[in-house]
């Protein structure tokens, strides 16, 4: 039997980590976030589709597409988690498990940041512990998805 896939979505600007304000994002690239998921996701028995895009619309698709063909989503929208209600609404209508994950902490930043309308569609938010939280995320899914099989 295969494990299940998740998919691990990205939204702008993250495929710049590493050069990106390191002082706020850290050094790591997505490509070293990427690499942290796949030694996670196999410790974990899981598989993941890790993906990265600057446009709205097709993090949206992403998510649809989910919808058909993984168990859960992990998802960091970056800058579109203060302004897509669009993106919650096609998490909402995934019915999967969702975790949100925010490199930095974004409660401690601007007031704009603090208002994310994915995390009305997550189960979980993970802010604030840089790629670790991606790690972090791929436990949490093992573990609602183990519960799930329980229930």
């Amino acid at each position: 039997m295969n494990p299940p896939l998740i998919f691990v979505l990205n939204g702008p600007n993250l495929n710049l980590l590493g050069t990106r304000q390191p002082e706020i994002y850290g050094a790591e690239t997505l490509d070293d976030i990427e690499a942290l998921c796949a030694e996670t996701a196999d410790a974990l028995d899981l598989a993941i589709d890790f993906r990265q895009s600057n446009v709205e619309g097709e993090l949206i698709s992403w998510v649809q597409e989910a919808r058909n063909h993984a168990a859960g989503i992990i998802i960091n929208p970056a800058g579109y988690s203060h302004t897509s209600v669009a993106l919650m609404d096609a998490l909402l209508a995934s019915d999967l498990p969702v975790v949100e994950v925010h490199l930095s902490n974004i409660h401690r930043r601007e007031s704009f940041r603090h208002l994310s309308y994915v995390s009305r569609a997550a189960q979980g938010v993970i802010c604030g512990l840089g790629p670790h939280g991606y790690a972090l995320a791929l436990r949490g899914i093992a573990g609602i998805l183990a519960q799930s099989e329980q229930d």
